[in-house]
């Protein structure tokens, strides 16, 4: 008995692995897909104390200009660029420049990114969070001010927005999932293509019945 299973085991190894058809080909990406799914996302997200430990970025309101390698790096070139844009709304609200120059990921996000959320430490004003907005997808804006009343209330702004959302003025601490702490570029796009080809092919579905 022992030694048929382990040559079952054998033989389905090898054609997951070593077999070069269609159907191992399937049979991998979902052997894949459970064990991201089931195994490593849960474990990331205990390790990171966060439901959403990696958020692909969606939009471009935390996009800076200036090349992507430059924003990438965080070059001090880039920043200026993007502070001569938008610096008047921060100064405007008692933020200097030299002080944004030491937020974390201080040029920003780009589309596409994949970032890792953290559900550990303090928030402190410069921290990109991300949270629940009440909308289909949840906001990965920065945080402009921090208000301590009874309770605490977060404000933020996406760093390539002219101004802050209605929704983002007063966040409370509940509906904050988490704050950034890196990022890897642009790699998130792979899951946006698919997502886009999806609700594409939805899309024609819907209008054919």
């Amino acid at each position: 008995m022992k030694k048929e299973l382990g040559k079952k085991l054998k033989e389905f190894w090898n054609f997951v692995w070593k077999e070069d058809s269609l159907s191992s080909w399937i049979v991998s990406l979902i052997l894949i897909f459970i064990l991201v799914r089931f195994i490593f996302f849960p474990l990331l997200s205990f390790a990171m104390a966060t439901p959403m430990p990696l958020v692909v970025v969606e939009s471009g309101s935390m996009e800076h200009p200036g090349g992507f390698i430059g924003n990438t790096l965080g070059l001090e070139s880039n920043f200026n660029k993007w502070w001569e844009m938008r610096g008047d709304w921060y100064e405007g609200r008692n933020i200097t420049k030299e002080e944004a120059r030491e937020w974390p990921l201080r040029s920003g996000l780009n589309e596409g990114d994949i970032v890792v959320i953290t559900g550990w430490g303090d928030l402190k004003k410069g921290d990109i969070i991300i949270f629940d907005a009440g909308k289909k997808h949840p906001i990965i804006h920065r945080i402009v001010n921090i208000s301590k009343n009874e309770e605490i209330f977060y404000g933020t702004k996406g760093d390539n927005n002219e101004k802050q959302l209605t929704t983002e003025k007063n966040i409370p601490e509940d509906r904050i999932v988490g704050k950034s702490i890196f990022r890897v570029p642009k790699l998130g796009w792979i899951k946006l293509s698919f997502v886009n080809i999806i609700d594409y092919i939805l899309g024609i579905i819907d209008n054919i019945t």
